[in-house]
């Protein structure tokens, strides 16, 4: 398996997108660190790894600010002895009309969609840097990329990561990390079930006229951080069924 030995730090991994990330790159034969904030759900994501055959741990985190952020590289590397791949998964968004959208949506906001990658970055790249390799894929949004009403707070936080992660592969591909991000289209997850029909509406606007499944935009993250993707750098990959084509 193309990741044995390799250990990799997924934030957001109790659920969703995260979750199944942790469980393919699991398969793969990394060993995962879960994280999030809800216990019981990182307990069994881990669970499931496990009675996969694979390895796994659970560090608990709420990344709000630049010391959660330092606090989980920390434990990330007491737990494991080093990070080899990086996983910026974890994401909130405040949708709605750009006069409706309160200071602390918009703090809270790009305080867990780009302050919190941009520090664990900061804390994990410059070791992967120095061992001369390392991969980091980062989870941005096809809104990062056009207009959309009620979508200026997510999608320009999510714009953001997708800047840094250019500047990103810039500064630490010369030493041999690769960074790239994965910009996915409409996906069916617990964070997004609320929107019922909605959902489906706004994936029948691109080709592939349907809703991804987690493990789909998994499958993208997995090939970014493989041997397979050895000369991909600095790449934000649409993986919305085409609907950044047209």
């Amino acid at each position: 398996m193309e990741l044995t030995g390799k250990i990799a730090l997924v934030t957001g991994s109790t659920s969703g997108i995260g979750r199944a990330t942790a469980r393919a790159l699991a398969a793969r034969g990394a060993h995962i660190l879960v994280s999030g904030r809800d216990a019981e759900r990182g307990a069994k994501t881990v669970a499931a790894i496990l009675a996969d055959g694979g390895q796994a741990d659970f560090l608990p985190a709420d990344l709000r600010d630049a010391e959660s952020a330092r606090d989980l590289a920390r434990r990330a590397v007491e737990t494991a002895g080093r990070i080899d791949i990086l996983v910026n998964n974890a994401g909130i968004g405040a949708f709605g009309p750009t006069d409706a959208v309160t200071e602390q949506d918009f703090d809270a906001t790009y305080a867990v969609n780009v302050k919190a990658p941009f520090f664990l970055v900061a804390a994990l790249a410059p070791a992967m840097a120095e061992r001369g390799e390392g991969a980091i894929v980062s989870l941005t949004t096809m809104v990062a990329g056009f207009g959309r009403p009620g979508m200026a707070l997510y999608g320009s936080s999510k714009a953001a990561v997708s800047l840094l992660t250019k500047a990103w592969a810039a500064e630490f591909g010369p030493h041999g990390v690769r960074v790239n991000a994965v910009s996915p289209g409409p996906v069916r997850t617990e964070g997004t079930a609320p929107m019922g029909e909605a959902l489906d509406q706004i994936a029948s606007q691109a080709p592939a006229g349907r809703v991804a499944d987690p493990s789909e935009i998994a499958e993208a993250i997995a090939y970014l951080v493989g041997n397979q993707a050895a000369f991909v750098q600095g790449v934000v990959l649409p993986v919305d069924g085409g609907r950044a084509a047209i």
